[in-house]
């Protein structure tokens, strides 16, 4: 029990991060697309992509260890 509290702990500490960053990432996106949106377009279309075959990585991970 102790360690999940303390796994607990740094998976709270990995979701503040996270969410700061977002925020970051997020700001980036809105000038990327104000200066430049068909070149974003483009440049979030391969990030879509990549995270598919991410999720269907996962989703095979998923699977293996039922």
């Amino acid at each position: 029990m102790v360690n999940y509290k303390k796994t607990l702990k740094l998976v709270d500490q990995i979701q503040k991060i996270r969410s700061n960053n977002n925020e970051s990432w997020m700001a980036i996106l809105k000038l990327a697309l104000k200066k430049d949106p068909k070149n974003t377009s483009k440049i979030l279309s391969k990030i879509y992509k990549d995270d598919k075959k991410i999720s269907n990585i996962a989703k095979k991970i998923l699977k293996i260890n039922k």
